[in-house]
């Protein structure tokens, strides 16, 4: 069998398909893949395009390719054959995952994913950058390491709660008790919404080396490094949460 192939599936996969930016491969790269799932460029039964084309187009190395293509076939939405005949290929949603799937849409669909994920990045990319470039006292940076460090030792059944709570430190250490407050709001229901999604190992030990980067930048003291690594750092999640729920 080969790869599934049409004038206007090969425009689409063309317009979908597009090359990542290094900071979040892994991330954008899965949110690409499965927005060709979902329009259905590739139908059930038929192939995705072979590894090296598709490491190609999106400009990732096949490891990575081969990290995102489990994370849909963990999930179902593939299945990887062999032989002369093989690769990935697109499989039948089964009468329980289109349950699931209806679910899924029940519980998101009031809420407008973009504005949130935007008001987040403005919160989030906001308090890293205030709290670069306020003194922070020896009592809130041994704080913020303390938070960090709970991350880096947490089991995965505990690590988003705890990841919360280092965002949440950095939004109090902003110095804007508004802001904070503002940022919990938003927190919860991104919390919502990534409680809709699986928890990736690859995802979170790239989330973790940003999240040592972001507080680095802070005790550093350095405003713009601080932006830039949660601003980076915003955009994976959101990549996430577009792929599986946009």
């Amino acid at each position: 069998m080969r790869a599934f192939s049409s004038a206007a599936a090969g425009d689409g996969l063309r317009t979908v398909l597009r090359p990542v930016r290094a900071g979040n491969g892994f991330e954008e790269a899965l949110e690409q893949i499965l927005q060709v799932l979902r329009l259905g460029l590739v139908p059930p039964g038929e192939r995705l395009p072979a590894e090296r084309e598709l490491a190609e187009r999106l400009r990732i190395s096949r490891v990575t390719l081969r990290d995102v293509l489990k994370v849909l076939a963990d999930e179902g939405l593939v299945e990887s054959r062999r032989g002369r005949y093989g690769g990935t290929f697109v499989k039948e949603r089964t009468p329980a995952r289109r349950d699931a799937q209806e679910e899924l849409r029940r519980r998101t669909e009031r809420t407008d994913l973009e504005d949130v994920l935007r008001f987040r990045e403005v919160l989030e990319t906001g308090a890293a950058e205030l709290c670069a470039g306020t003194a922070a006292t020896p009592e809130q940076r041994a704080r913020l390491r303390a938070a960090l460090q709970a991350t880096k030792d947490a089991p995965l059944g505990d690590y988003r709660r705890l990841d919360t709570l280092l965002h949440l430190t950095l939004a109090e250490l902003a110095g804007s008790p508004r802001l904070a407050a503002q940022y919990a709001a938003v927190r919860a229901t991104v919390n919502d919404l990534l409680d809709c999604i699986p928890l990736l190992v690859r995802n979170l030990e790239h989330s973790q080396a940003q999240h040592a980067a972001l507080v680095g930048a802070v005790l550093d003291g350095d405003p713009d490094a601080a932006r830039e690594v949660m601003r980076e750092h915003c955009a994976g999640t959101a990549a996430l949460l577009r792929g599986f729920l946009g």
